[in-house]
C-alpha cells in the first residue's frame, strides 16, 4: 500500500486529537499549529490614559496633588516635557492605538458626531492594523478596560456594527465604558467584551474607577494562574478626569481647604516647581492668565468671597479624583510587584487631551446643562442651585471653572479642543527598569518633541515587536508615527518627530523644527482665512510672544506646509458648523421610529433613547392589565441625576417627574380602578420646552388627569441613561423616590410601553442644526 504524504501546509489545521490526518492512520506523529509566541523575555507592556488631564496635574508635572505611585514611576524612568497630542479625546485614542495621524484612522472629532466626511468617519477602516493586535499576533495577551470612545453613537447597541469595538480590534477582553464620560457612580452602560452589563442598581460603595482596576488587577492575576511566562498588554484608559467630576468622599476629605489661595497662586507655584525640576529653563516665560474673549479667567482676588468657596469646592474634587487615579496606579504597580514582574513592564502614564473649560467661567453643577447649544430662553439658569455640601458627590454633575482649567495647563494657554499647547501638551511618563535604565547625572527629563502617534511604534521598538505588512488579507496603512525609543536610551538623541499638523473644528496647528503656526478659530465666514500666529516653542514653550509679523516668510512656509499635510491626511472639509456637528447619516432614521418595549426589555441604550424624544414631540403610552390598587412602582424611566423623566404609581396614584438638568417639577394624580392606559403627552414648543399632559384610559374612555407645563427640554448629552421599563435602573431620576423605594419594580400588571415619536419642531433660524435624517421622517 503506497504511503500517504503529509497533507499541504494550508490544510494542516485539520488534524484530529488521535494523531492523524485526514482519513489516514499513516502519520505516525501528532501535529498541532504553532502557537503565537513572543520573544524570550519580552516585557509586558501597560499604558495608562487619563482624560481632561493638563500638563501640571501630577507631582512629576509640578502639582501639589499627592500622587505617590506615579511619582515613583517618575523616579524609575523618564518624563517627556515636550509631548503632544490631538485637542480631543477620540482622536488622541485613535491616534495611540495605530500610530495614524488622527484624520486618517477616520477620527477628526469625537464619536458623537457623523457628519460624513472622510476623515470623520469614527470607525477604524478594515486596513488600520492597532497595537493590541500587533501584539496579539506575536503572542501578548491583550486586555483593555475603561473609556473606548472608538465607536460611534449610533453602534453602541445590540444587533449594531461591531467592528471598532475593543474585541474586534484586538484585544482578548474588554470591560468599561463606549462613551466618551460617564457618571462615576452610576455609570449609564457597561460593556464586558461585546454584551451590555446587566445592572439594574449599582451598590452603594460602587465608584467605577475601583470598579476598573478591580477588573484589571483580575485580569492579570488570572492570566498568571494560567500562564506564568506570557507577556501581557493592558490598555487601561481611565474615565477621570472627564466631568462631570465625582469622587467619593474618602478621598476628597484631605482637600478640604487645599486650595485657599486660588488658581493664579496655584500656577505661579506649579511653574516654579516644573522649573526646579528640570522641565523648563528657569528663564522660560509662563502664560499670562486667558483673557481672549469666550476662553477667559478673571482674575482670583477678584471674585467675590461666596464665590472663592465655590471654585475651592470645585478644585478640591478635582484633585481627589487626580489622587484616586494615583491609586489605581499603585494597585496595578502592587501586583506587578507581587508577581516580580515590576522591572520588566514598560509602564506609560499620560493624558488624551489638556484640561478642560467645559465648567464654563464660573464652574457648573449640571454638567449636562453645559451641551445644550442653540435657542435657549433668557429666563433658563444652566446652573443649579444645590447644598455646596453636595459637590462631587453622586448627587450633582459637576465642573470646575476654567480658571482651574488653565492652572491644570500649566505654565500653557488655552484648553482642550485648541491647538494650543494648553490643548495638546500633556504629561508623559514611562517606566521600564530593565530596559530603560539611565545614569547617575540624568534627571529622566526628555525635551525632544514627540506626538501620540509615536507611541505604538515606540512600544513595538522597544519590546522588540515586528509589525505585519497586512491586515486580514490587505496591505496595512503605513504608521505616521515614529519610534521616540532612540532618546528615550541617548538623552542626547535628536527626535525623528520633526513635523506634525493639528485641527479641530477649525482650530489649526502646525509644529516644525522648534517653530509653530497656530490659528484659534472663531467664525465659520473665514475658515480659508485663518489668523496665524508664530511660535518660537523651544525658547517659548508656552506660546507667549507671537512673531508672525516679523517673519512672514515662515508663517506663508508653515501655512502651506499645513495645507499639504492637511490633504494628506483627509483633514477637509473642516468640521466647524453646528449642521456639522449633528447631522448624522439617513440610514439613523428608523432610531425615530415608534418602539414598544415589553416589560423586562433591559435598559435601551443612551443614542437610541434620545432619537425618541430629542427637539420633537412624543408620546408614552404605558399597557396595564388586571390593575389593581395595590400595585405600584415604576412604569417608564428615562434618565438619571443629571436628567431625565420618570412615570411611576405609588399609592394607587400616577406621579410624573420630570428632571431638567437637576431641578424636579412634579405632577400627580389618583388613578380609577379600571385603568388599563396610562400616557404621558410631551408637546414641543419653539422656545425649546415641553409641555406635558398625563392622559388615562378608564373602561374605554380618556381623560386628562394632570398637566406639566413649560419645562426645558432634555437636549444635547441628556439623559445620559437609556429608557427602562417597569423600574428606574441605574442612575436614579428621582434621588428622593430611590431613597424611598429602591429602583421601584413594577409587577406583572405592566404589560408594555410604547414610544411614538413626533414631528421635530425648532426655531426655522435653528433648523439646519437638527438631524435631517430624523426631521425628515417626523415630517
Amino acid at each position: 500500500m503506497a504511503q500517504h504524504q503529509s497533507p499541504p501546509e494550508e490544510s494542516r489545521g485539520y488534524a484530529d486529537f488521535g494523531g492523524t490526518v485526514g482519513r489516514t492512520s499513516s502519520v505516525s506523529q501528532p501535529w498541532w499549529p504553532a502557537e503565537r509566541t513572543a520573544p524570550p523575555g519580552a516585557p509586558n507592556i501597560v499604558v495608562v490614559l487619563v482624560d481632561d488631564m493638563g500638563f501640571s496635574d501630577i507631582g512629576p508635572f509640578g502639582a501639589e496633588i499627592d500622587t505617590p505611585n506615579i511619582d515613583a514611576l517618575a523616579r524609575r524612568g523618564l518624563r517627556l516635557s515636550n509631548y503632544h497630542t490631538t485637542p480631543v479625546c477620540s482622536p488622541a485614542r485613535a491616534a495611540l492605538l495605530t500610530g495614524l495621524n488622527p484624520h486618517r484612522a477616520g477620527y477628526g472629532s469625537v464619536a458623537n458626531s457623523d457628519p460624513g466626511y472622510p476623515g470623520l468617519r469614527l470607525e477604524l477602516a478594515d486596513d488600520v492594523l492597532t497595537l493590541p493586535e500587533i501584539l496579539r499576533e506575536s503572542g501578548y495577551a491583550t486586555y483593555a478596560v475603561g473609556k473606548w470612545h472608538l465607536v460611534r453613537d449610533a453602534n453602541m447597541g445590540p444587533g449594531r456594527n461591531r467592528d471598532s469595538w475593543p474585541v474586534q480590534r484586538g484585544f482578548d477582553s474588554y470591560y468599561g465604558s463606549l462613551e466618551g464620560l460617564n457618571s462615576f457612580f452610576h455609570p449609564n452602560q457597561l460593556i464586558s467584551d461585546n454584551s451590555v452589563v446587566d445592572v439594574d442598581e449599582y451598590p452603594d460603595d460602587y465608584y467605577v474607577t475601583d470598579d476598573l482596576t478591580d477588573r484589571a488587577v483580575g485580569q492579570i492575576k488570572a492570566l498568571r494562574a494560567q500562564d506564568r511566562s506570557r507577556p501581557f498588554f493592558l490598555y487601561f484608559a481611565h474615565i477621570a478626569m472627564h466631568g462631570p467630576h465625582q469622587v467619593k468622599e474618602s478621598d476628597l476629605a484631605k482637600y478640604r481647604g487645599r486650595y485657599t489661595e486660588g488658581w493664579d497662586v496655584v500656577r505661579q507655584k506649579r511653574f516654579q516647581r516644573q522649573v526646579d525640576a528640570g522641565l523648563f529653563d528657569p528663564d522660560t516665560p509662563i502664560a499670562e492668565r486667558n483673557t481672549t474673549p469666550g476662553y477667559d479667567a478673571p482674575p482670583w482676588d477678584g471674585l467675590e468671597p461666596d464665590e472663592q468657596d465655590r471654585f475651592e469646592r470645585y478644585q478640591e474634587v478635582y484633585a481627589a479624583m487626580v489622587e484616586s487615579v494615583d491609586q489605581s496606579v499603585g494597585r496595578i504597580v502592587d501586583t506587578l510587584t507581587e508577581l516580580g514582574e515590576l522591572d520588566n513592564t514598560i509602564i506609560v502614564f499620560t493624558s488624551d487631551n489638556g484640561g478642560t473649560a467645559e465648567g464654563g467661567p464660573v464652574g457648573t453643577r449640571s454638567y449636562f446643562s453645559q451641551f445644550v447649544h442653540g435657542p435657549v430662553p433668557a429666563d433658563w439658569e444652566r446652573d443649579v442651585p444645590h447644598d455646596e455640601e453636595l459637590i462631587g458627590s453622586a448627587a450633582l454633575g459637576v465642573h470646575y471653572p476654567r480658571g482651574w482649567g488653565q492652572a491644570s495647563n500649566t505654565p500653557f494657554r488655552f484648553y482642550k479642543g485648541q491647538t494650543f499647547a494648553g490643548g495638546v501638551r500633556v504629561p508623559f511618563v514611562i517606566s521600564w527598569p530593565d530596559g530603560l535604565q539611565r545614569d547617575p547625572v540624568d534627571n529622566g527629563v526628555r525635551r525632544q518633541y514627540s506626538y501620540v502617534t509615536d507611541v505604538a511604534p515606540t512600544l513595538l521598538d522597544l519590546a522588540g515587536i515586528p509589525t505585519p505588512a497586512n491586515r486580514f488579507g490587505k496591505p496595512a496603512q503605513d504608521r505616521d508615527g515614529v519610534s521616540a525609543a532612540s532618546f528615550l536610551r541617548d538623552r542626547s538623541a535628536e527626535s525623528a518627530h520633526t513635523e506634525q499638523y493639528a485641527e479641530f473644528g477649525g482650530h489649526r496647528g502646525f509644529y516644525r523644527d522648534g517653530w509653530k503656526l497656530v490659528s484659534l478659530h472663531t467664525d465659520p465666514a473665514k475658515v480659508d482665512d485663518p489668523e496665524w500666529e508664530l511660535y518660537d516653542v523651544t525658547a517659548d514653550p508656552a506660546e507667549t510672544t507671537d512673531l508672525a509679523a516679523g517673519q512672514p516668510g515662515r508663517v506663508a512656509e508653515l501655512a502651506q506646509a499645513w495645507e499639504d499635510a492637511a490633504w494628506r491626511n483627509t483633514v477637509f472639509p473642516l468640521f466647524d458648523t453646528p449642521a456639522d456637528q449633528i447631522r448624522r447619516r439617513p440610514a439613523e432614521s428608523r432610531y425615530s421610529e415608534p418602539v414598544r418595549l415589553l416589560a423586562g426589555t433591559p435598559t435601551l441604550e443612551r443614542y437610541r433613547s434620545s432619537r425618541l424624544i430629542a427637539y420633537r414631540d412624543f408620546e408614552i403610552e404605558v399597557d396595564l392589565v388586571d390593575w389593581t390598587r395595590s400595585d405600584e412602582g415604576v412604569l417608564v424611566a428615562h434618565g438619571d441625576p443629571q436628567g431625565g423623566y420618570l412615570l411611576y404609581v405609588e399609592d394607587a396614584a400616577v406621579h410624573f417627574v420630570f428632571n431638567s438638568y437637576g431641578r424636579l417639577a412634579r405632577a400627580s394624580a389618583p388613578l380609577p380602578d379600571d385603568v388599563s392606559v396610562v400616557t404621558v403627552r410631551a408637546v414641543a414648543t419653539p422656545e425649546v420646552r415641553w409641555d406635558f399632559s398625563i392622559e388615562v384610559t378608564d373602561a374605554g374612555q380618556t381623560s386628562v388627569v394632570a398637566k406639566l407645563p413649560d419645562q426645558f427640554q432634555l437636549v444635547g448629552m441628556a439623559p445620559w441613561t437609556g429608557i427602562s421599563v417597569g423600574l428606574d435602573a441605574r442612575g436614579p431620576v428621582d434621588p428622593d423616590l430611590r431613597a424611598r423605594q429602591g429602583v421601584f419594580r413594577f409587577g406583572p400588571a405592566l404589560r408594555a410601553v410604547t414610544y411614538r415619536p413626533g414631528p421635530v419642531r425648532v426655531p426655522s433660524g435653528v433648523r439646519h442644526a437638527i438631524d435631517e435624517s430624523a426631521e425628515h421622517h417626523a415630517d
